[in-house]
Order: C-alpha cells, then sequence, then structure tokens
C-alpha cells in the first residue's frame, strides 16, 4: 500500500458562469467558514458564458479570509507568462498569501489562436512553450526586486525586475496528462492536478511513475510533487438512482461511497489532494455534505507518511 507523505489537501470547484455571480459568492463563503484548504476556478476565456477567471478570483480574494484561491487550470497561452508573474505576486499580497497557481498549456488550440494566444502547431511545440512558461513564471516569482532575463523559443523577457515580491512560495499546480508533460510536472511543479474524466484510476500507475522519473532528474523526492484529482461527480442519498452519464470517471454514490472511494486513492495512489467538482443535482448542498460529511471522515482516516527529511528523532 502506498501512502501519502504531504498531508492531505481538500478544495471545491467553483464554476465562473455569468449567471452563476451569487452562487459563486455563497459557495466561496461556505468554504472560507469549513476547514478546506482550496477554492479552484477553471479558466477558458473563450468560453463566452463564462467571466474572467482573474478577475472574478480577486474578487472572491476580497470577500474571504481564510482558504486559499487557485485557477484550475490557467490558460497560459492566452496570459504572457512575465504579465501572469507580476499578477500573481500581487494577488499574493492583496490575499495576505493565499494564492495557488494551477496551470495547463491550454486544450481547445482554436478557440486560443483566434483570441491571440501564443500557441505552438504541434504537441512538441506546446511542451516547449508551456516548460518555457514555468521558467519564466517561478523566475520572476523567487527574484523580486533583481533583474531578470530570459531568451527562449517562444517566450523572451530581457532585464526586468518583478515586484511586489509574493507573500509566500506561490505552490504551482501542473495540469498534464501525456508522457513529457507528466515528467514536466515532476520536475518544476509543486503539485499535479487534473480531473477524473481525464485520467482514470487505472492510469494512474503510470501516471505516478511518470511524474517520479521526473521528480528524480530534477534532483527532487518524489513526496515532493503533490498527486490531486479534480472529483467530478454526485453525491447521493442511499436510495437515489444512479444519473446516467455518457462518459467515464464520473464518482457516484453515497457519503461512505465517497469516504471509501477517496481514502482508495490516498491508500493506492497516493493522491493526497481532492477538489469537488460537482456535476449534477442541487450542487450547493452537496458541497455541503462533502465540507461536513465526506472531507472531515477522509482526513481522519488519512494517515500520511512524512518524508525522509521532514521526520524528526524523539
Amino acid at each position: 500500500m502506498n501512502t501519502p507523505v504531504q498531508p492531505p489537501l481538500f478544495g471545491i470547484n467553483i464554476d465562473p458562469s455569468t449567471t452563476g455571480l451569487e452562487a459563486a459568492l455563497r459557495r466561496a463563503r461556505l468554504a472560507d467558514a469549513s476547514s478546506v484548504e482550496l477554492v479552484t476556478i477553471q479558466d477558458h476565456p473563450y468560453n463566452p458564458d463564462f467571466m474572467d477567471t482573474w478577475t472574478l478570483l480577486t474578487s472572491l480574494a476580497a470577500r474571504t479570509e481564510r482558504v486559499h484561491l487557485s485557477t484550475n487550470m490557467l490558460n497560459t497561452p492566452l496570459r504572457p507568462p512575465a504579465m501572469m508573474a507580476k499578477m500573481a505576486a500581487t494577488l499574493d499580497v492583496i490575499s495576505a498569501g493565499r494564492l495557488e497557481l494551477g496551470l495547463g498549456s491550454g486544450g481547445y488550440t482554436e478557440g486560443m489562436q483566434a483570441w491571440g494566444g501564443v500557441v505552438g502547431e504541434t504537441p512538441g511545440a506546446r511542451y516547449q512553450a508551456f516548460s518555457e512558461y514555468l521558467d519564466i513564471l517561478q523566475g520572476l516569482l523567487s527574484s523580486a526586486g533583481r533583474e531578470f532575463s530570459y531568451q527562449g523559443k517562444f517566450y523572451q523577457v530581457d532585464h526586468i525586475v518583478n515586484g511586489p515580491a509574493p507573500v509566500h512560495h506561490i505552490p504551482l499546480w501542473i495540469g498534464a496528462g501525456k508522457p513529457r508533460m507528466l515528467r514536466l510536472a515532476g520536475s518544476k511543479g509543486d503539485g499535479w492536478l487534473i480531473g477524473t474524466i481525464y485520467i482514470l484510476p487505472d492510469q494512474l500507475d503510470e501516471v505516478n511513475r511518470l511524474l517520479d522519473e521526473g521528480a528524480a532528474l530534477a534532483g527532487r523526492q518524489p513526496g515532493q510533487v503533490r498527486r490531486g484529482y479534480n472529483l467530478f461527480g454526485v453525491i447521493q442519498d442511499r436510495a437515489a438512482a444512479k444519473v446516467r452519464f455518457n462518459r467515464p470517471g464520473i464518482i457516484q454514490g453515497s457519503v461512505q461511497e465517497w469516504v471509501d472511494t477517496l481514502l482508495h486513492f490516498g491508500r493506492r495512489y497516493r493522491h493526497d489532494t481532492f477538489i469537488f467538482w460537482p456535476v449534477a443535482g442541487d450542487e450547493e448542498a452537496q458541497i455541503k455534505v462533502f465540507l461536513n460529511e465526506v472531507m472531515p471522515e477522509v482526513r481522519r482516516q488519512l494517515q500520511f507518511a512524512p518524508a525522509p527529511e521532514a521526520q524528526q528523532t524523539p
């Protein structure tokens, strides 16, 4: 049995729907009043039914006090890396160190190109562009107040100085599904995060192998890279009928079935981060059940083994 080496994190996802602003605010306040660690928002600027994710994230930061806030995932081709570093540091200051960043290379090429994004013509080019993006973002966030330059094939910055400095190390969560991107997540990310509908549980052994390879290539311990799931699903009353979905990866079941599923992910696959993403029914009611019943029980039962460097001798 595998065991997570970092204590578990929990979160809820909020959609940036143009018709759901009040619902988003209510859900953020629910999260802030609970012990959940994260509120995340997806980022698809080319969708006319969505508000701008970064503006909404900033608004939620002003209306919460404790919970951390993250993109899930940031559409990097439409947000230049140097400006993203400036924006991230600024929001981290405004939120008193509560920002985290979920980053992806973008999944809808046509939409990104139509909006003027820096999009490579091949998977290899998109990988290279994303790797350069991470280098610039991490370089600027870790060198605030000092000069920074970078010359890549897709991105270049020349003798710039970023500021303000972020309040804390801003964790970078990388959304990845292909081998090269998974190794990149292991080498450069603080965590890996993807939806249950995109990577099914029977693929997680291979995912972990590639994340571990990436970590080793960068001289890191595997336990330094968090493993996260966006939990697409429905928490049902025990007597409720199953909902029919046309794709795999949707989790359905009672509170106990959800608890058992998340414990399996943690103990079998080293998952230590769980973001609830309700997809049907009364989603706000389900969020309350996740926060009040599922999360506390999983947190209680999911024991973790501290990394060797973190263990203390009595």
